[in-house]
């Protein structure tokens, strides 16, 4: 009797070559996730905190050089900032317990929430307040959906970190008043604009045409989602659960277009708000209202799948089928092949297949959330031919190169390939804090960990 010698020897080869394969996977995912902790701890928290807290007026600094030096500036606060800030001393709180600045500067911020920004005659958040917290409403005359949904997802990290009740239970104040407020039962969704007294601000006549006042819109919709998410997580309140998913649908099924893309803002009825029969000179003159977003498109695809897992859905083909087509359509249209990074802005203009770029910059946050989409992928479609694990690499060498600041800290507001004045462009305003950055890393690095195992 003949022994067939290839075919034992032919399992031991491939066995030891997928052996192999595993190995230098994991020893990858190791090299990657020190390199990023190294950069989350040391060039952006340890950059930020504590200098950033405002121990003499309450929460957190706004403004800085490229240099990190404080400005000499009114130092005004807005929510979506200093809501940013609580969250990321909230995360680092329970990430390093031993660092337990991040705890005092997370309880510092939250009193300056609850005892200032919160308006305690109308109720939330006032959008603008200066450094001391007195309200600015002749700067900023309205309350918005997108600044209380900061606040709500910063409430509920705070809860989470500190077990403070207080803190949770103002996020449960907010959540009710924008269910009253803020929320269409008719349309379903969420009016982006209100008055002080909580009223949704009607779009008139003689609107300028350029303006989104009376619109709902993508971004207010997409970070109700991921604050509804974040409050679902510490509060099990079947309302909530009801408004969290409603909230995916609208942005899974008709906030998103059948290409992949966000489209931007709507009629209160989810009439997409465009200007694609438009000459070139209108459709650029209204591009703040209409244009396809790529990093927005990323940063949704993982926003879906984290809310689906909240909601206990699991892996939901039908959410991930559309953050990977969201994702996917990004790679196809806005992703610089040579150097990496997703582009700012693309167009689908009449009569063309495909969108043209319209603003080739890449801003800083767009490039956070499409390395941490690009890895979220890479777990579902290992072998898909996008090859979302080497695109994900080929982001964190960008970033590394083109956007994090090795000298002075935290990241320029875009990569200097394109914009390289952005050296000594301000490190910190009221729309640049390290939110983006922080989370991006922090769960690259726990879905690393995951690769290893």
């Amino acid at each position: 009797m003949k022994h067939n010698l290839f075919f034992p020897n032919f399992l031991a080869i491939f066995f030891l070559f997928g052996c192999n394969k595993a190995a230098d996977t994991s020893s990858e995912s190791q090299l990657l996730k020190s390199a990023l902790e190294k950069s989350l701890k040391e060039n952006l928290l340890n950059t930020w905190y504590p200098k950033a807290v405002d121990w003499e007026a309450g929460g957190y600094f706004s403004d800085f050089t490229y240099d990190f030096q404080l400005k000499d500036s009114p130092q005004e606060k807005m929510i979506v900032t200093q809501a940013r800030h609580l969250w990321s001393n909230s995360k680092a709180a329970l990430r390093y317990p031993e660092d337990e600045h991040f705890k005092f500067a997370a309880e510092h911020g939250f009193k300056f929430l609850k005892d200032k920004m919160w308006d305690k005659e109308n109720g939330v958040f006032f959008q603008l307040v200066d450094r001391y917290g007195n309200p600015l409403l002749e700067k900023s005359t309205m309350k918005t959906a997108y600044g209380n949904s900061f606040g709500i997802y910063a409430l509920a990290a705070y809860f989470e970190a500190t077990g403070d009740s207080a803190g949770l239970e103002l996020a449960i104040q907010a959540f009710r008043w924008m269910e009253n407020h803020s929320h269409d039962p008719v349309h379903k969704g969420y009016f982006q604009h209100l008055d002080q007294g909580g009223n949704p601000v009607q779009r008139k006549a003689d609107t300028p045409s350029t303006s989104d006042l009376g619109y709902k819109d993508q971004n207010s919709s997409i970070h109700l989602l991921e604050a509804f998410t974040e409050l679902y997580h510490v509060w099990k309140d079947p309302l909530l659960k009801e408004r969290l998913e409603e909230m995916l649908l609208l942005v899974r099924d008709t906030i998103t277009h059948e290409k992949g893309y966000l489209v931007l803002f709507f009629e209160p009825d989810w009439t997409p708000v465009t200007f694609k029969d438009a000459d070139r000179e209108t459709i650029l003159r209204h591009k703040n209202l209409d244009h396809v977003s790529f990093g927005h498109d990323v940063e949704t695809g993982f926003l879906l799948i984290e809310s689906a897992h909240a909601l206990g859905w699991g892996d939901d083909e039908k959410t991930i089928k559309q953050a990977k087509k969201m994702i996917d359509h990004a790679l196809n249209y806005g992703w610089d092949n040579d150097l990496g990074g997703f582009y700012d802005e693309g167009y689908y203009f009449k009569g063309e297949k495909f969108p043209e770029i319209i603003k080739d910059s890449k801003n800083w946050w767009a490039q956070a959330e499409g390395m941490n989409a690009l890895l979220v992928l890479s777990t579902y479609f290992p072998d898909d031919e996008k090859d979302y694990f080497g695109k994900f690499r080929q982001q964190w060498d960008y970033i590394q190169k083109y956007l994090i600041d090795h000298e002075h800290g935290d990241w320029y507001p875009g990569g200097l390939d394109k914009q390289p004045q952005m050296k000594t462009a301000d490190k910190g305003h009221i729309w640049k804090a390290n939110y983006h950055q922080f989370r991006a890393m922090a769960h690259s690095i726990k879905v690393l960990g995951d690769l290893e195992e």
